[in-house]
């Protein structure tokens, strides 16, 4: 490195970060409370420190500085001075070395040690007390960015109308690790979910929308490092501009890892696949008032957390992870927008699923669906053509938020999930279910979702996802078996909606492996043809199982990744031939809300009936002893042929008179019926047990 110049110069404010610029380098960092931040600079191997600039500042809360005669690669730390007075919560502390929060690279490896902590582990004052060891030794550093234009990927991507998309909720690592037609080296990595034999799969699938799980820079949390586990999942986020080194095939090197990235993202709209990001805006690993002073701690505790009202040295936890971000305040707003900008414009994605959402419309009044970051958000011309997808709760007072969030938002619909586990059990759920609570979700909740002009398509519609069961162990298991998290089983949801149909966990029983199928069957095809946004969790085409264990964030090992030698090649295909039946049938697409008869151009109406074809009456909708039922969903124009469901969740065959016909057989749930099967006019067909059936009208 060339001779570092005495001074740094003032530069500018904006942006914030680093940015190599002009023959040097700016650097631009936010704090309202401290009074002076200082830039460390660092050796090429990131361990020994060899120069210290002042920044200028504050402007605005912001400290910059420029510095001639560097760029790409100089490896940076921060250290911030203020008052460490707890009470307030302020914790500045200038023997810690910070990361910046807008670093694009990270260098290091991290590991927890007591010198991270502002305050001195097992002092009688806790974390009021003051901690004057130097973490710079074994802290993670910053590296400057080469700078990088629009992603490639920004030039032609899929953009897929809202009542096409198929979302793919899938791990990028677990995906891919054994499966046999991609290359070892490459396997787990984000080369391999753009490689050909994975492309193939979404394709045959029919999936159009890949939702990945945290790919930003992420750490593990201490109980999981004592364990000698690691946060496999990855919603514990330090790094908002950078994807996960542990993901790439290069992890060391943080520029190719921004790379392949990009490569993959450009490769999957090569292909017509959108990438959405599940992105953690609501928690840093900084933890609570215990926690460690790593980048937003140190830099301005009270401006990035939100503090308890009467005890600001405490943390409010509205997450349960110990810390929530201050999205309401504006440089945080901003810092959110900025990063999601980062991720559209420089790598390329298509949208985000915002990971405990409501956080990012918390306000001292509660949750707001017209807060200030949603308001910024749906007016930024970047952001306006993305997928915006909302886990519509949190851990806080009132944090259940399904259906209230604003605008184009799709939100999460765990009332889907539950009710039609809880039909197809049926009576060996806990839960059972009712002709009503299942028609009302099959036809995306509008108790929920019909309002304020929103659409069917806001209701993300799920039968299992990362977080619980997977479909397979919905029908296998009748509680969860979450030992390997090392939590003695106390972990995970208690009384998930399951059933074992007779045997816990795998089973030579050809009658329960039959029941078992059937219901599994019959949920892929409820999930595929119900109003509104269906999402697949990757491994369900599989058949793949977790072993019982509903929790699996902690298992980076064949418990969390997919089972492909073990794959079930026909259920893939099942699920496949669902998702073109949908696509092929307008009527199983619908984007707009079902109306009454006769309706206008555009519109479809639905009518539910009985099994001996009369329409459902009131009591019909409360009585308990039968739960199968039919509806039959018709389009404006009579010309257009209608479609018939029968649903029979019974464990015995039920027939159905039909409505006038003639009807064709297009799908049987259970395999029982020949797809070329016909019913003439006014009818009679028998539904298999536990079996879904669509037949379209001529």
């Amino acid at each position: 490195m060339h001779a570092l110049p005495t001074h740094l110069e003032e530069g500018r404010h904006e942006p914030l970060g680093t940015h190599a610029r002009d023959g040097g380098v700016n650097f631009a960092v936010f704090s309202e409370h401290a009074v002076r931040i200082e830039l460390c600079l660092f050796d090429a191997s990131g361990t020994r420190e060899i120069k210290r600039y002042d920044l200028a500042g504050p402007h605005d809360g912001v400290f910059h500085g420029f510095l001639p005669g560097v760029g790409p690669g100089l490896i940076y730390g921060l250290r911030a001075h203020g008052p460490y007075r707890p009470e307030q919560g302020h914790r500045f502390n200038p023997h810690k070395l910070l990361l910046d929060p807008y670093a694009r690279e990270i260098v290091g490896h991290f590991a927890w040690r007591a010198e991270h902590h502002g305050y001195e582990l097992g002092h009688p004052e806790g974390p009021r007390s003051f901690d004057t060891r130097d973490n710079a030794a074994h802290a993670l550093k910053a590296r400057v960015a080469e700078p990088l234009g629009e992603s490639p990927a920004r030039r032609n991507p899929p953009r897929h109308a809202p009542a096409s998309v198929v979302l793919y909720e899938v791990h990028v690592k677990g995906f891919s690790k054994t499966h046999p037609g991609i290359p070892g080296p490459l396997r787990g990595t984000y080369a391999a979910l753009a490689h050909p034999a994975a492309i193939a799969h979404f394709k045959a699938l029919g999936v159009t929308t890949l939702s990945l799980l945290p790919v930003h820079y992420a750490i593990d949390e201490p109980h999981l490092a004592d364990k000698g586990l690691t946060n496999y999942w990855g919603y514990n986020t330090l790094g908002f501009f950078c994807p996960d080194p542990r993901l790439a095939s290069q992890p060391d090197d943080p520029a190719a890892v921004t790379r392949e990235f990009r490569a993959m993202v450009e490769g999957l709209h090569a292909h017509g696949l959108e990438v959405v990001l599940d992105v953690v805006y609501n928690h840093t690993p900084e933890g609570n008032e215990f926690g460690p002073s790593l980048s937003f701690r140190g830099l301005d505790n009270r401006s990035w957390y939100r503090l308890v009202p009467d005890d600001k040295s405490r943390s409010e936890n509205l997450t349960g992870c110990g810390n929530t971000l201050n999205v309401a305040h504006p440089r945080v707003t901003q810092f959110v927008l900025d990063s999601l900008r980062y991720w559209v414009e420089v790598m390329g994605v298509d949208g985000f699923r915002f990971d405990l959402a409501p956080v990012l419309g918390r306000t001292d009044r509660g949750f707001d669906p017209q807060a200030a970051f949603f308001t910024a958000m749906r007016q930024d011309p970047l952001l306006a053509g993305v997928h915006l997808i909302a886990e519509p709760w949190d851990a806080g007072h009132d944090g259940y938020q399904v259906g209230r969030f604003p605008g184009r938002f799709l939100e999460w619909n765990d009332k889907f999930r539950d009710a039609v586990r809880g039909y197809w059990l049926g009576r060996e759920s806990r839960v059972p279910v009712s002709r009503g609570e299942f028609a009302r979700r099959f036809t995306a909740s509008s108790d929920l979702f019909h309002h304020g002009q929103r659409r069917p398509t806001a209701s993300v519609n799920f039968v299992a996802v990362h977080d619980g069961y997977t479909l397979n162990d919905v029908v296998s298991y009748a509680a969860k078996h979450n030992h390997a998290n090392g939590e003695d089983n106390r972990d995970g949801r208690d009384g998930e909606l399951s059933a074992n149909f007779g045997a816990e966990g795998p089973t030579d029983d050809g009658a329960i492996r039959t029941t078992r199928e059937r219901v599994r069957r019959a949920m892929l095809a409820t999930l595929m043809l119900a109003q509104g946004t269906p999402m697949l969790n990757a491994g369900d085409e599989l058949g793949n199982t977790q072993g019982g264990n509903n929790n699996a964030y902690c298992q980076d090992n064949p418990t969390g990744w997919l089972k492909w030698p073990e794959a079930d090649a026909s259920l893939t295909r099942f699920v496949g031939e669902l998702v073109a039946l949908r696509r092929s049938e307008p009527l199983l697409r619908h984007g707009c809300w079902f109306s009454l008869p006769p309706g206008g151009p555009g519109d479809a109406s639905l009518t539910w009936l009985t099994p001996v074809g009369t329409e459902m009456h009131v009591h019909d909708w409360h009585g308990a002893g039968c739960l199968a039922f039919a509806c039959r969903i018709r389009a404006h124009d009579p010309a257009q042929p209608a479609i018939l469901l029968l649903f029979n969740p019974e464990a015995a065959p039920q027939p159905f008179t039909l409505p006038p016909g003639p009807w064709t057989l297009l799908l049987d749930s259970s395999g029982s019926l020949p797809p070329t099967h016909a019913s003439a006019a006014s009818a009679h067909l028998t539904a298999p047990a536990r079996s879904l059936l669509v037949l379209r009208s001529h």
